[in-house]
């Protein structure tokens, strides 16, 4: 039972004891005083116990039931404004539980225990924010920072790489492909803070449009992995960015591929419309994996199946910015091994809001 029912019950029935004892108290002052009249030799004027029990019975029953019906919905009514801002305080904690730690409870009235436990709420909230304000700050400024060094070394490289008169040795390409390795991960950084930051518009999408555009793009990825691609589904209308979203399942594609059988592999793409909204499902055959390296996978620089080396090994970041785009997206992100091995990785989106006709 919740506690408000709790509370519900306890008044009516505190209610109807009170009732039931005052009810009683009075049927025993009424024989005591028979008696003491009839030992004094008075006018007894009291009915008998007999008497009394047949006629006021079924008052004292009705007096009952009106005290239990009244102490019901009295103590509903008392209960639910006690708790009102316990209903509060919870919509706010869910709301924090999204990522969303810009809201306040603010809660008004005199300074009981609810208002302690929401001003407390409010500044561990507050606490919070700043403390995820000043890692995105951080994380955004380092990146900013290494942008620069990282594209001179770049060009730099691109020179040494075009320069006739010069060789170009194993060195030169290890260092080539380390910076990329580092380009890439800066602006992977860049993008987690933007998106836990939220700091984008949002348009009503289609997710079918979005996979059929990122197959094309990593199609000679997968001819080169010798993994085959197929997409089906339906038109899956959500609400969001374009960009984002478009790197979410460029994100899942490219693990897909990468982490995959080698010349025997596969990729499914679908994406489907349901009542609570659009659905993207990206499954890949592969190696086996364990529920607990699944569990972990959408963690910053984490790879089920060993490190990945080569020209598309990425940064590690790709299925942490994939949760943390669905994340900004209210959406949810699920990630199930499957029987025969490989993953199965669904992301589902809340649909666009109906607009009024």
């Amino acid at each position: 039972m919740s506690v408000r029912l709790k509370l519900t019950f306890s008044y009516a029935g505190f209610l109807m004891l009170a009732g039931a004892v005052l009810l009683g108290a009075f049927a025993a002052f009424l024989g005591g005083y028979r008696e003491r009249a009839q030992d004094a030799g008075e006018v007894v004027i009291a009915p008998s116990g007999t008497e009394l029990l047949r006629d006021f019975a079924p008052t004292a029953a009705g007096a009952i039931v009106f005290l239990l019906v009244f102490g019901l919905a009295g103590g509903w009514i008392l209960a639910g404004r006690m708790l009102a801002p316990m209903t509060r305080i919870t919509d706010a904690t869910r709301t924090a539980a999204r990522g969303s730690l810009s809201h306040r409870i603010e809660l008004e009235g005199r300074q009981d225990e609810f208002r302690e436990l929401a001003d407390a709420f409010d500044g561990m909230l507050a606490r919070l924010e700043a403390h995820v304000a000043e890692q995105q700050r951080f994380a955004a400024n380092a990146s900013h920072k290494l942008r620069t060094p990282l594209a001179i070394t770049q060009t730099l490289l691109d020179v040494a790489r075009n320069d006739s008169n010069r060789e170009t040795s194993e060195v030169d390409e290890r260092l080539r492909a380390v910076n990329a390795r580092a380009i890439d991960l800066t602006e992977a950084l860049l993008l987690l803070g933007r998106t836990d930051r939220r700091s984008f518009a949002r348009d009503e999408v289609d997710l079918s449009l979005i996979a059929e555009e990122a197959t094309e793009t990593l199609l000679p990825l997968a001819e080169k992995h010798g993994v085959a691609i197929e997409t089906s589904g339906e038109i899956a209308p959500t609400v969001g960015s374009h960009a984002l979203l478009l790197q979410l399942t460029t994100n899942l594609l490219h693990n897909a591929i990468v982490h995959n059988l080698p010349e025997s592999g596969g990729v499914q793409v679908g994406t489907a419309a349901g009542p609570e909204g659009a659905v993207l499902t990206v499954e890949n055959t592969g190696g086996e994996l364990s529920p607990h390296v699944v569990s972990t996978l959408t963690e910053p620089f984490q790879r089920g199946t060993g490190r990945v080396r080569g020209d598309h090994a990425g940064a590690g970041l790709g299925l942490a910015i994939v949760e943390s785009i669905t994340r900004a997206h209210d959406g949810t992100l699920s990630l199930t091994p499957r029987a025969g091995g490989g993953l199965c990785v669904t992301v589902r989106l809340p649909a666009p809001a109906r607009r009024a006709s």
